[in-house]
């Protein structure tokens, strides 16, 4: 009768099987806290999103209130509106869309982040499958035409995390789309204030 060694488990198993669980989660719980803080902040000093306030700042208060406008959809505040009042109070409006446009992309990581962290965290109804195919059909080109469309998406942030497309593609194709949609609604913030009183 011979003897059985006990298996000993394997230590690179374990730490597979740790990474696959830790990594997800830990990426969950950074936008999650991205979104509590961003929430926080707007609750407790909700002046600072005053026009008047964010003009003060310039192109800073274009980029601070950008990254947390993209950053949670629970502020009841339009990026759009920002951008155009921003364009009619600031003298380049180029820039109030460049800046826009780059805080966009890194206050639209909160979506990605999330995604990255698990394909279940949204209910796969008709939307998701159909922007989803596009992402998987077009890559970074949906990303950039979707992030034009002045609608939720964080939901096209979540997708795209989800299938894994490289984090620079996100937000470099976040950039150009939000980039372009903020330099018109800035010049026609400038144009309409020029016109009604310049």
């Amino acid at each position: 009768m011979t003897e059985t060694t006990p298996v000993k488990p394997d230590k690179t198993n374990r730490w597979n099987q740790l990474k696959k669980i830790a990594l997800p989660l830990s990426g969950l719980i950074i936008a999650i806290a991205i979104i509590v803080i961003v929430g926080y902040f707007y609750f407790k000093y909700p002046d600072f999103f005053k026009q008047e306030n964010i003009e003060k700042l310039g192109y800073l208060g274009v980029f601070v209130v950008g990254v947390i406008l993209n950053a949670t959809v629970i502020i009841p505040i339009s990026n759009m509106t920002v951008i155009f009042a921003m364009g009619a109070a600031l003298p380049m409006p180029w820039a109030v869309g460049l800046i826009g446009g780059i805080a966009a992309g890194i206050g639209e990581m909160t979506g990605y982040i999330a995604g990255r962290s698990g394909r279940g965290l949204l209910a796969r109804n008709k939307i998701y499958v159909r922007v989803e195919g596009w992402v998987k059909r077009w890559g970074w080109i949906a990303i950039f035409l979707l992030s034009i469309v002045p609608f939720a998406f964080d939901v096209v942030g979540i997708i795209a995390g989800a299938l894994r497309m490289p984090v620079w593609k996100f937000m470099l194709a976040t950039w150009a789309g939000r980039t372009t949609i903020y330099v018109v609604v800035a010049y026609l913030g400038h144009m309409g204030i020029s016109f009604w009183f310049g």
